[in-house]
């Protein structure tokens, strides 16, 4: 796998940078507008930070209007927008073009409305994640959709993304926990998608917008669904002397109909991290750890609790521990929450990948992981949403050391193909990006991307939101409304690939 190159920038729209930027501070005046080189350092990358480049400006609106008058000069000028959020992206979702504007939207970050009739609240997309459940915690409820960077990733982005997890095996992703949405397309218009009732007439463009990656709009305002905490919550917590032994056990409870609230899997390497990390009490004599959450009412959980462990002992479990009290629960997860800062500790660089597999084919993945840190050279840490079968391989590398950073996108690029081998896909919850980007004709075909592209082309003629994501090869709008494949042989051989 060779490195991942973005397009080359657009000189024209560079030599225009000082009336772009005289133009984008008419709209957006005071502070608003940032260039100076040594300030738009902040923005050079987001959380895949082996890729690094500075934007052509950087602007922060805090009006819808300033984000529609934004993006409408963007559009009329040809000039090239990434939106952007809390830059915790893993996929480099939010990296910059130097010919290209970047539009954070960390000023939008208050909660509108809080509806506890209709269990839902609106936000504007810069409020964080857990930032929703602590505005109604007071009253029993939370946001169910829970990434490990919830306290810092924003809400825009988990809509850009379709955000998991730990607890959305049973509770779904971001989409299905978001109600409506209110947008602004490349043109300046603005439209909302959805809202608190529970459906809409038509196509369901809320679905299509929730893991657009920024191709298609803009993002000024969300709707999700709140829950009420459930009853009674308890975890418990399995060491296995094998990954392939854990595999097998969270394949055996989901076959029994038990569906958890949580299901997380770690292996030894995460495991000890983790445990150096937090101090969580996780046993370090077992090759894989897994972390069971059952939730509901008092009866059922207790029911539930002595079937898995049950399942769990009939899959040589060799640590078993029921949390006793809320605050264990909470140490349980503590690790788990904190297993990508705790890796950090014990490797100058590691690339977080996030391929699904269906569960069955666990015990096999990762014994195939193993192998392939064998032929790439390097370690592996395994931290993944056993429940739904979203892995998450940390591959642990020196970007010091030349060729490492060579070696980890090659181990990478096996592990996505490997899942999408056994019957799974390119990603869960991380994107596409330009991480994933080049390995999109494994999954997908010629006839699928240009499909794909159409629908881009019907929200962004130009291609100016977020170019350079997620599509392997650039096809012009028009080019696609005619493009026609005859005896395997395409059109335009000309258009660059990225």
């Amino acid at each position: 796998m060779t490195a991942i190159a973005m397009p080359a920038p657009d000189q024209s729209v560079i030599a225009r940078r000082r009336e772009i930027l005289s133009a984008l501070q008419a709209i957006v005046p005071g502070e608003g507008v940032i260039h100076d080189e040594r300030e738009m350092r902040a923005y050079e990358t987001d959380a895949l930070t082996a890729y690094r480049q500075l934007p052509l400006i950087v602007v922060l609106p805090e009006t819808v209007e300033q984000v529609s008058r934004v993006l409408k000069y963007c559009h009329d000028n040809d000039v090239k927008v990434v939106p952007r959020g809390a830059g915790t992206s893993l996929s480099g979702g939010a990296l910059p073009l130097e010919d290209g504007v970047l539009l954070s939207m960390m000023k939008f970050n208050q909660v509108l409305d809080i509806d506890y009739d209709n269990r839902s609240v609106v936000v504007q997309p810069g409020v964080t994640n857990l930032g929703i459940t602590r505005a109604v915690e007071g009253e029993g409820f939370y946001y169910a959709p829970d990434p490990s960077s919830q306290i810092a990733c924003s809400i825009g982005g988990n809509i850009a993304e379709n955000s998991g997890g730990v607890h959305c095996l049973k509770y779904g992703l971001t989409t299905n926990n978001v109600l409506g949405l209110e947008m602004v397309l490349i043109n300046g218009e603005v439209i909302r998608l959805g809202g608190k009732h529970l459906d809409s007439e038509g196509y369901d463009l809320l679905a299509l917008m929730t893991g657009s990656e920024g191709l298609l709009g803009v993002v000024t305002e969300v709707t999700v669904r709140i829950l009420q905490k459930p009853e009674t919550a308890r975890a418990l917590l399995i060491g296995f002397p094998t990954s392939e032994d854990g595999g097998r056990c969270v394949a055996d409870i989901i076959a029994a109909g038990i569906i958890p609230g949580g299901m997380e899997m770690m292996d030894k390497p995460a495991i000890h991290a983790a445990e150096d990390f937090v101090h969580a009490g996780y046993p370090r004599d077992v090759e894989a750890l897994l972390i069971v959450e059952l939730d509901g009412p008092e009866g059922e959980v207790d029911y539930l609790i002595g079937r898995v462990e049950e399942i769990a002992k009939a899959n040589k479990a060799r640590h078993l521990r029921v949390s006793e009290s809320e605050e264990e629960r909470m140490t349980f997860w503590a690790g788990r929450k904190a297993a990508f800062p705790a890796v950090g500790r014990i490797s100058p660089d590691y690339l977080c990948m996030d391929g699904t597999i269906p569960r069955r084919e666990l015990p096999k993945v990762l014994a195939r992981m193993r192998e392939l840190a064998d032929k790439h050279g390097l370690r592996v840490a395994n931290v993944f949403h056993a429940g739904d079968g979203n892995l998450h391989p940390l591959i642990l590398y020196d970007a010091n050391k030349p060729g490492e950073l060579d070696a980890a996108e090659a181990f990478g690029a096996d592990i996505l193909r490997l899942c999408v081998e056994v019957g799974g896909v390119l990603t869960g919850e991380h994107g596409v990006g330009i991480e994933k980007r080049d390995l999109m004709t494994d999954m997908f075909s010629e006839a699928d991307l240009k499909q794909q592209q159409r629908v881009k082309c019907a929200f962004d003629d130009k291609h100016l939101l977020n170019p350079g994501k997620v599509f392997p090869v650039l096809h012009r709008c028009a080019e696609l409304g005619k493009m026609h494949v005859h005896k395997g042989q395409l059109p335009f051989p000309d258009i660059p690939r990225f």
